[in-house]
């Protein structure tokens, strides 16, 4: 039986994470699987060479195209966290999804969109003051930001008029065997808050918190 493909999720992963001689997973293999490509913008990995190559590589499968800016650490691969002030943020993002841009200009592709990568990706998440410098970004180039729901993420976005797209990521090595991380995207709009329900008679709100743990 062929699984169908649902048109409210994407699947997008993590490409480009390349620096000179060295190579992290298999692009060519994950490329023609995704609808969505992560490109590492030269900060925590990635240089001119691998953003040419795998921006040319997203065209040829018909994968879009988005920014994957993270914090000036090639030694730490970006997942050390750094105190940075709400304008340097933006500028290092800025700086990033600029130089991705040349390449898609010369394969004549859209930005599609702006995923913050490692710890920079957890420090916007707990930061409004840090998340408004992607949000600047993001509504300059017209693309939204990927991130997480229920975070500063979604706060900021909501509040300065951007669109946030949730996503839910898997493991790296484990999922696909290129050996990249991958998110699942669902492109719908954020459902609002639903209103409290009624109280539950008392028997069901005795039984709720263990049915709540075995549920995590």
């Amino acid at each position: 039986m062929t699984a169908q493909r649902r048109d409210d999720i994407s699947v997008n992963s993590d490409m480009g994470e390349a620096l000179g001689l060295h190579t992290f997973g298999n692009d060519p293999a994950l490329m023609p699987v995704i609808d969505v490509a992560n490109v590492a913008c030269g900060f925590h990995s990635g240089d001119p060479e691998a953003m040419d190559v795998t921006v040319a590589l997203a065209k040829q499968h018909g994968v879009r195209v988005g920014a994957h800016p993270g914090l000036p650490d090639l030694v730490g691969f970006g997942r050390r966290e750094m105190k940075l002030t709400p304008g340097e943020v933006e500028s290092l993002i800025r700086y990033q999804v600029g130089a991705l841009s040349g390449f898609l200009k010369k394969y004549d592709l859209p930005l599609n969109h702006i995923k913050p990568h490692g710890s920079l990706y957890g420090m916007l998440a707990r930061d409004e003051d840090l998340m408004l410098g992607a949000v600047k970004v993001a509504r300059d180039y017209g693309v939204p930001v990927y991130g997480l729901a229920g975070t500063a993420h979604q706060r900021v976005a909501e509040r300065e008029g951007s669109s946030l797209l949730a996503s839910s990521t898997s493991t790296s090595t484990t999922t696909m065997r290129a050996g990249s991380s991958f998110c699942v995207n669902h492109t719908r709009p954020i459902p609002q808050p639903r209103p409290s329900a009624p109280a539950a008679p008392s028997i069901l709100a005795r039984s709720s918190p263990s049915t709540a743990r075995n549920s995590r």
